[in-house]
């Protein structure tokens, strides 16, 4: 990435870039960068995190987001330091993980891009993201279990849902780590691919992604997110007002016009 591109921020565990896109909107990338640290997640990076998630929501000039890491690590799980002295109260007190609901609520697709470790709090993470483009060397793994405790943020929900009960329970019970391909045979993975070129792989899908009509997009990711939250009957009503909601947008009408006169559909995100 050439500096230009590196956005004027006051980070200090994150690089954040836009990428430009010549088939539509731009890619925002976040990339996790406490290398002496692995990139274990503590409050103060999951805090800027969010900013960064949120600012990029908001910029009408991007349609999808990606989070990485390094080669090493996309994140080898949160800041143990942070938690050994801590009680019952220091923690409910602090309530961390309401930062990890508030990025669930971004609107706009999130792909996590992976190399190397994904453990703990950055298996989490990445179930956070709406697809996950892994490297063959990642390793996923949620292995809380050997600290005397079980994840936070979402590993025994998420993991489920995705993966299903035996396989959860399999990785979180005995902590072991698991490799990109396995991931992706259990369906946590969306692409596994070669090592040097993970992160380019997450930015074609980006691009592609963000070539699409905006409002149709988040639409979309909100009514595939309310899968999780409902019963069938609820989610398929939900999915049949969002599909009729979308008649109202000038996107749909330039879509299907376009496909009609046979030429390249110009999105204006309305």
């Amino acid at each position: 990435m050439t500096d230009e591109n590196i956005l004027s921020n006051n980070y200090k565990n994150l690089i954040v870039t836009k990428l430009p896109n010549s088939k539509g909107l731009s890619v925002g990338q976040i990339q996790i960068n406490r290398p002496d640290a692995l990139n274990a997640l503590n409050i103060e990076l999951m805090g800027e995190l969010l900013a960064a998630l949120q600012k990029f929501d908001r910029d009408n000039e991007v349609g999808c987001i990606i989070i990485t890491g390094s080669e090493k690590a996309f994140a080898a799980g949160a800041d143990i330091k942070e938690f050994v002295s801590q009680g019952v109260i220091d923690m409910y007190v602090r309530d961390q993980f309401a930062t990890w609901d508030k990025i669930r609520k971004i609107k706009k697709p999130i792909i996590a891009a992976t190399s190397g470790y994904a453990l703990g709090g950055g298996c989490e993470l990445t179930m956070l993201c709406d697809m996950i483009v892994a490297a063959e060397c990642t390793k996923f793994g949620q292995p809380e279990i050997k600290l005397g405790i079980i994840p936070g943020a979402g590993g025994t929900q998420r993991l489920t849902r995705a993966i299903g009960k035996a396989k959860a329970m399999e990785m979180i019970l005995t902590g072991r780590l698991y490799t990109a391909k396995e991931m992706f045979d259990a369906g946590l993975v969306s692409r596994v691919v070669d090592d040097n070129v993970y992160l380019e792989e997450a930015q074609a899908m980006a691009k592609e992604i963000a070539s699409m009509p905006l409002i149709a997009l988040q639409v979309a990711k909100e009514s595939i997110m309310k899968s999780f939250d409902t019963t069938i009957e609820g989610g398929l009503e939900y999915e049949r007002k969002a599909f009729y909601m979308l008649f109202a947008s000038e996107d749909m009408k330039e879509g299907m016009n376009a496909f009609i006169d046979k030429r390249k559909p110009q999105w204006k995100g309305k």
